[in-house]
C-alpha cells in the first residue's frame, strides 16, 4: 500500500505543478481561457491573482514532494499534512469558485490522503 500512496501523492503533486503553470505563466493564453470559463478581458485584468493563487498551488506541491523525499516519520507527516491541505482547498474552491474543483482537486487529494493514512 505504501508504494500505491506514494504514486497518489507524486501524482497529485504532478497535478498541483500543473495547475500553478496554468495559473502562473499560462493564464491569459485561449486553451487555459477555456478550460477555466473566462474571456480575454477577464483573464487580463486577474492575471496577478491568478499568479498568486498558482504560487499557493506551487507550495502544495513543493509539500507532496518534499513528503516523498523525506525520512520518515517527518515524510510521512508531511504526506498527511499536504494532502489534507490539498483537500481543504478544492473543498474551499469547490464551495466558493467552482464545483469542478471538487473533483480536479479535493477528490484526487481525499483519495491520495487515504492512501497515505492506509499505508502505515
Amino acid at each position: 500500500m505504501r508504494v500505491v500512496a506514494e504514486i497518489l501523492v507524486g501524482l497529485l503533486a504532478a497535478l498541483h505543478i500543473y495547475i500553478m503553470v496554468m495559473e502562473m505563466f499560462l493564464w491569459t493564453t485561449p486553451r487555459v481561457r477555456a478550460s477555466f470559463g473566462s474571456t480575454a478581458e477577464f483573464a487580463e485584468q486577474t492575471k496577478v491573482l491568478a499568479a498568486n493563487q498558482g504560487l499557493y498551488n506551487g507550495f502544495l506541491a513543493a509539500g507532496l514532494i518534499w513528503g516523498l523525499i523525506a525520512s520518515d516519520p517527518v515524510g510521512h507527516d508531511a504526506q498527511i499534512f499536504f494532502t489534507a491541505c490539498v483537500v481543504v482547498a478544492g473543498l474551499y474552491g469547490g464551495a466558493t469558485a467552482s464545483r469542478r474543483i471538487l473533483l480536479v482537486q479535493a477528490l484526487p487529494g481525499a483519495i491520495a490522503l487515504a492512501a497515505v493514512l492506509l499505508s502505515r
